[in-house]
C-alpha cells in the first residue's frame, strides 16, 4: 500500500468493516436521501438567500460582499465538478478491495486501456458545503466563527459520503484546499480591503510642540 493513500485506505477500511464488510449505508435513507439529497437542496436554498440579499442590498455598500458570495460559492462547486469530470479517479465502492470490481489506480498513474472512467475526485457533494467557507472573507473583520457554517456543512456532507463509500478522506482534503484557495483569490479581486491588507499601527511616540520625542 502506497504511503500516499495509506490514510485513505485505513479510514475507508474502518468504515467498511464497521458496516459489516459492505457499504450498508450506500442507499440508506438517512445518508442518501436526507444528508446527500437534502444537503443539495439546503445548499441551493442558501444560494437563493444570497441572491435575495444581493438584490435587497444592491444600492448599498454591502452589495460587494453579497456579490462575492453569489459568485464564489457557485464557482467552487463548478470548479470541483469540472475537475471530477477531467480526472478519472475511482470511488471506494468501485474498488475490489472494498467489494467492487476495479483495481486501485493512484491519482497520477496511467489507467489501463479499457478501464471504465470514474468521476470520484475531488469530493463534489462536500464542495456544496465547503463552498460556504467563503463567508470568512465576506463578513467584515474576518471573524473566525464565520468558518463554522462551511466547515460544519462540509464535514457533514464529506463524512456522509465516506460512510456511503463514495469518497476517500483525501478527496475531501482537496476540496477544502480548493474551496479556501478560490475563496481567497476571489476575495482579493472583489474585496481588496479584506484580504492581505496589513494593519499599520501608529508609532509609540509622544508628539509635543517641537515634534516627536
Amino acid at each position: 500500500m502506497s504511503i500516499w493513500h495509506g490514510p485513505d485506505f485505513a479510514l475507508a477500511h474502518f468504515w467498511y468493516q464497521l458496516e459489516g464488510g459492505q457499504w450498508a449505508l450506500q442507499e440508506n435513507w438517512f445518508t442518501k436521501n436526507l444528508i446527500h439529497d437534502g444537503g443539495k437542496k439546503l445548499s441551493a436554498l442558501m444560494l437563493i438567500i444570497v441572491f435575495i440579499g444581493l438584490a435587497v442590498n444592491w444600492k448599498k455598500p454591502s452589495r460587494r460582499r453579497w456579490a462575492y458570495l453569489a459568485i464564489t460559492a457557485p464557482l467552487i462547486v463548478i470548479t470541483v465538478g469540472t475537475i471530477k469530470h477531467l480526472v478519472p479517479m475511482d470511488c471506494p465502492w468501485s474498488l475490489s478491495v472494498f467489494g467492487g470490481k476495479e483495481p486501485f489506480i493512484p491519482l497520477f498513474a496511467d489507467r489501463p486501456a479499457g478501464m471504465p472512467s470514474s468521476q470520484c475526485f475531488p469530493a463534489g457533494h462536500a464542495s456544496s458545503g465547503y463552498a460556504w467557507l467563503a463567508l470568512y472573507f465576506a463578513i467584515p473583520g474576518r471573524k473566525k466563527w464565520a468558518l463554522l457554517p462551511g466547515a460544519l456543512l462540509g464535514l457533514t456532507f464529506g463524512i456522509d459520503q465516506q460512510l456511503r463509500g463514495a469518497h476517500f478522506l483525501s478527496h475531501d482534503a482537496w476540496t477544502i484546499m480548493l474551496s479556501l484557495t478560490i475563496s481567497a483569490l476571489v476575495a482579493r479581486l472583489m474585496l481588496p480591503t479584506t484580504v492581505g491588507s496589513p494593519v499599520v499601527s501608529a508609532p509609540l511616540e509622544t508628539v509635543g510642540e517641537n515634534g516627536p520625542r
